[in-house]
């Protein structure tokens, strides 16, 4: 791998440190900063249309690996983990990621773009709406919870994000509370995360002609810089969330989302 400029040095531990604390403090992914920014940072280097996004969403899974690890130790400290939730989920999310992976490396570059935005765009009127659930509503049966996982997987591993856009939302919505929801995703991110990863790297590994650093899809600088920062910050997060009331941070969150979509549908 070639050395790596002092500057995106910089550029790529700015987005490590942006998302680690987002990833504990809201338990998302991080894909949905990660994405956009390092498919700005490529483009700007000169890497190929076509590849940038789908480089961009490899690197951001890899990337939520060592984040959810970093994440999950902090909330299941606090028993914020619901283990037999991430059990049942798991092997669904497991099959759908290593799917969407498939899939999206098929997809041309634009297409995915336009998958991604509308995908922030979901996520960041989820965060405002914040419905209330029925009182007497529970999770689900394992069949049709292993079902909501491949949903989760697949979704998540096309657009490079740690599920939390949909694992959060279903959770509170069948009356888990908000810190146990956000501390349950953090540990579902991780099979995410690597089923997405691989698939990536197994997708790109006939590319006939490869950027500097990239192994696959898969941006290596990226992929270092970022997870070190972020794997530092990704604990704040954590405390932080079980300090105060996140929901107006999550209001304020989902306009900076809508502007990454519109970014994302207009370049």
């Amino acid at each position: 791998m070639p050395p790596i400029e002092s500057q995106l040095i910089a550029e790529l531990a700015l987005i490590g440190i942006c998302t680690g604390f987002l990833a504990g403090l809201l338990g998302i992914g991080g894909g949905m900063i990660m994405v956009p920014f390092v498919t700005i940072i490529l483009t700007h280097r000169g890497f190929p249309p076509d590849y940038t996004v789908k480089a961009a969403v490899a690197t951001s899974l890899a990337t939520i690996c060592f984040t959810s690890l970093s994440s999950v130790r902090a909330h299941a400290k606090r028993d914020a983990v619901l283990w037999p939730v991430v059990k049942v989920l798991a092997p669904g999310i497991l099959a759908g990621s290593l799917l969407g992976a498939q899939l999206a490396v098929a997809l041309p570059g634009k297409v995915l773009g336009i998958v991604f935005a509308v995908f922030v765009a979901f996520s960041a009127t989820q965060m405002l709406l914040n419905r209330k659930p029925e009182p007497s509503r529970t999770l689900p049966g394992p069949l049709p919870t292993f079902g909501v996982g491949v949903a989760i997987g697949w979704l998540s591993s096309m657009v490079g994000a740690g599920g939390a856009f949909i694992s959060v939302p279903f959770m509170t919505w069948c009356n888990v509370r908000i810190h146990q929801a956000v501390g349950t995703s953090s540990a579902l991110g991780f099979p995410i995360a690597l089923a997405g990863t691989i698939g990536y790297v197994w997708a790109g590994r006939s590319l006939p002609q490869l950027p500097p650093g990239a192994v696959g899809y898969l941006y290596l600088p990226g992929l270092i810089v970022i997870s070190l920062a972020s794997m530092l910050l990704a604990p704040l997060g954590a405390r932080t969330a079980h300090r105060m009331d996140i929901t107006p941070l999550k209001r304020a969150f989902a306009f900076v989302l809508y502007g990454l979509a519109a970014y994302f549908l207009l370049r």
